[in-house]
């Protein structure tokens, strides 16, 4: 699978310029809207969360951007690659090429997203006081790790929903739920202990964490932790990889 993605890397390259430029086609805008919703979206949280939650994090507002921009990466990720074979369902009909592309283009897309909107990130960091530290060179680390978890689900996600459709419906809820049980909002110190260390075995805490640990606190990953998660991924990118190759040659007859 790795060479034939190799072989047709053009065409993966192609598809994400593609859903980058047509995001917001058509729009006045246009590209700046990768800047602006971050932006909207750090105001509004700076405003209105510490008010409703009534918290007495320091730097709150930062506190919960570092954290929710990665989770939205994760989650468009893997909500959109789980339909990405049926939306494709015209080219995976009438031409030959490795179906992996469109899964992965879709987590590629949203990867580029990301990396985008730290200009927005960086910025604000600066901006409330926050000073970086050399350890925001781990970061492509804890990026990756976050990478190859998504990109597991996604290959997982999207080739069974070719046959199971109530798929789409059970991630949208799985997902949401998933969110109120990842300290985004909220520091995982809220907890009593025995409930924290239960969610501590979600694989999108440690990785939350180290977010935060090299944006907002200047430290180094909690490596342990952020093993943990690697290791998940990559059991979730192996068992993704032999289902979705299993499931691919009937992929046309399917749709």
């Amino acid at each position: 699978m790795f060479k034939e993605i190799i072989s047709y890397r053009q065409m993966l390259i192609s598809i994400v310029r593609r859903d980058l430029r047509s995001r917001y086609k058509g729009s006045f805008l246009g590209f700046l809207w990768t800047f602006i919703n971050p932006l909207l979206q750090l105001i509004v949280y700076s405003i209105v969360f510490p008010y409703l939650l009534r918290m007495n994090q320091e730097n709150y507002p930062m506190f919960l951007f570092v954290a929710l921009l990665p989770w939205i990466f994760f989650v468009t990720s893997v909500q959109s690659a789980t339909t990405s074979i049926v939306g494709g369902a015209n080219l995976v009909k009438k031409i030959y090429f490795p179906r992996v592309i469109l899964p992965l283009s879709v987590v590629c897309t949203n990867l580029m997203n990301y990396i985008y909107g730290l200009v927005i990130v960086f910025s604000a960091l600066l901006l409330t006081g926050v000073h970086l530290t050399l350890n925001v060179l781990w970061l492509p680390v804890v990026l990756l790790t976050l990478f190859l978890f998504a990109l597991g689900l996604a290959l997982n996600l999207s080739a069974l929903y070719v046959r199971f459709r109530d798929l789409e419906h059970i991630v949208g809820v799985v997902t949401f739920v998933w969110f109120y049980v990842t300290p985004i909002v909220f520091p995982i110190t809220i907890f009593p202990q025995k409930m924290a260390d239960i969610i501590g075995y979600n694989p999108m805490v440690p990785i939350i964490n180290s977010f935060r640990n090299i944006l907002l606190y200047g430290k180094q990953p909690e490596w342990g932790a952020l093993m943990y998660s690697l290791v998940v991924g990559i059991i979730l990118l192996t068992i993704g990889t032999w289902v979705f190759r299993k499931s691919e040659k009937t992929f046309a007859e399917d749709l």
